[in-house]
């Protein structure tokens, strides 16, 4: 069983940087692929960055050259550093596991096994 806890969200002017953090614990497997996704009242749930056991990554279009995907395999934590936020990233962020291989980094979000609870980021003058 694994649980994941996201950390760093906040409320912040356009144009601001947050770093969120998810803490994984638990047995993590060899094979893996790890995302943040995130969701607005209303909306379908949408990826946002993924990253997998190899390292390879993979983002939303909206977030290319914003937001950077890392994990530290020591500490076991998967972040998110958002740059330039803008106020349509608003949102409830969500850090998510699978197990496996998989095609791409970024997986729809119900290929996903485990979830946190997320964090919010609101992003507003």
């Amino acid at each position: 069983q694994l649980q994941l806890r996201e950390s760093g969200g906040g409320s912040v002017p356009p144009g601001s940087s947050l770093r969120l953090s998810c803490a994984v614990s638990g047995n993590i497997d060899s094979a893996y692929y790890m995302g943040w996704f995130r969701q607005v009242p209303g909306k379908e749930r949408e990826g946002v960055a993924g990253i997998d056991s190899d390292g390879m990554t993979s983002y939303n279009d909206s977030v290319k050259g914003r937001f950077t995907i890392s994990q530290d395999n020591a500490k076991n934590t998967l972040d998110l550093q958002m740059n330039s936020l803008k106020p349509e990233d608003t949102a409830m962020y969500l850090c998510a596991y699978g197990i496996g291989t998989a095609i791409a980094a970024l997986r729809p979000w119900d290929e996903y096994n485990y979830w946190g609870q997320g964090t919010q980021v609101t992003v507003s003058s």
